[in-house]
């Protein structure tokens, strides 16, 4: 009865549409990884190896390391944000004192530099 599944699995495989990208391909990859070590768990055929790994990922430990990975991530993103946005700032600092100098007839801050 293995055959059966692996023709099936090789069919499924098969009909699957093929990636555009390499990030793309390597998501398929893995799935079928998953897949695989899925059905040899279930099947009792799965090695130590295996075992282990889907026995980490399911330790509180690795869930608070997921957890804090996910917050830094999202430090950095807003740390990023922030960033982008004093730059955004800055510039409308710099239009709004050139216009104030416009209105007071001097000459725009880049009009010094020629």
């Amino acid at each position: 009865m293995g055959k059966p599944k692996a023709n099936s699995r090789s069919g499924s495989s098969g009909r699957m549409r093929p990636a555009l990208t390499p990030e793309a391909r390597e998501n398929q990859l893995v799935s079928l990884a998953v897949d695989l070590a899925e059905e040899q768990l279930r099947s009792g055929t799965a090695s130590s190896q295996v075992i282990t790994h889907y026995l980490k990922l399911g330790s509180s430990r690795d869930r608070l390391e997921r957890e804090k990975l996910e917050k830094e991530n999202e430090l950095l993103r807003a740390k990023t944000k922030a960033l982008e946005s004093g730059q955004r700032v800055e510039e409308l600092y710099e239009q709004a004192l050139n216009a104030m100098r416009r209105y007071s007839g001097q000459r725009e801050y880049d009009e010094y530099d020629d």
